[in-house]
């Protein structure tokens, strides 16, 4: 069975903007089982949670103090089982289908990338015409790693079992996974070497053509941006996207799909290191912002 314990509001919102009547619920889930370099990702989401404390609430991009429009409850921290990854994975499915979505926005903080398709599999029994968009350095499309189909090296494929999937920053892969991309009809990848020789940034329009009239489940593996963003991560990778490359990026996404649920995973914060979380801190809320934003939520 799963334990819960208790933490921090995100944004230490206040009583009247938190709680089961808000618009958006997020559940951090501390799972790490199938780390391949540095370990620390369970400890990414009560990160998250005690850097957002220090997030200003007004958002410039959408002119407004926006988390005191829409709320925000924020669940007890999820501790999955470790009998096994694909028990965890059971866990945090179960966890999810208990949840009052398609009411409410869901976003999910990790913990490593092997809860996205965990928590994907809940919400596709909801939504219909679904598809992933990934911001991640890593294509995560192995079939199996370290004998296991459920390791965060195989996140996107399983991924596949329930919707298509668009990576995005993708600057990592072996022979396997860009062979199975190259022959896939339900995976596209942009790399960042794609990305940062597209100057005028047609890949924009690409994805939003691709997105326009479908639900959406995103996924930011916080390693997608560059070190120099955010470097408490396992598995980090240089050329990543700049921290308005990738805002730019979740502003069309929001702007021409309808975002139903999100998550934030592999923060692994380290001592001394506190700017990446609260970088992780800010890009959740101003993600948030942007899809109720898309949603007519929001007033100036």
């Amino acid at each position: 069975m799963p334990e819960y314990r208790h933490a921090a509001r995100f944004l230490a919102l206040d009583d009247a903007h938190s709680g089961p009547h808000a618009a958006v619920w997020l559940l951090p889930i501390a799972y790490e089982m199938t780390t391949s370099y540095v370990g620390g990702a369970k400890n990414g989401p009560l990160a998250i949670l005690e850097a957002s404390a220090q997030v200003e609430l007004y958002d410039c991009a959408v002119g407004c103090e926006a988390a005191l429009q829409y709320g925000i409850h924020t669940l007890p921290i999820l501790h999955p089982t470790l009998e096994s990854p694909a028990a965890a994975m059971a866990d945090i499915t179960a966890a999810v289908s208990a949840l009052p979505v398609p009411e409410k926005v869901l976003v999910a903080l990790g913990g490593e990338h092997a809860i996205t398709p965990a928590v994907l599999r809940a919400l596709s029994q909801h939504y219909g015409d679904l598809i992933v968009v990934q911001i991640d350095a890593h294509a995560d499309l192995r079939d199996t790693f370290d004998g296991t189909p459920y390791s965060h090296a195989c996140a996107m494929r399983r991924c596949l079992d329930h919707a298509p999937v668009i990576g995005l920053g993708i600057r990592s892969l072996c022979k396997e996974e860009a062979d199975f991309a190259l022959h896939s009809p339900h995976v596209a990848l942009i790399t960042a070497e794609q990305m940062h020789a597209d100057a005028q940034k047609h890949y924009l329009d690409q994805l939003r053509q691709r997105l326009r009239g479908r639900k959406v489940y995103l996924t930011i593996d916080v390693d997608g941006l560059d070190p120099s963003v955010i470097s408490a991560t396992g598995t980090p990778e240089p050329g990543g996207l700049s921290w308005y490359d990738c805002l730019a990026l979740i502003e069309a996404i929001c702007t021409s799909g309808d975002v139903v649920a999100f998550d934030c995973v592999e923060l692994a914060p380290t001592h001394g290191a506190h700017a990446s979380a609260f970088a992780a801190a800010k890009l959740v809320y101003k993600t948030l912002n942007q899809i109720m934003a898309a949603r007519g939520m929001l007033q100036k």
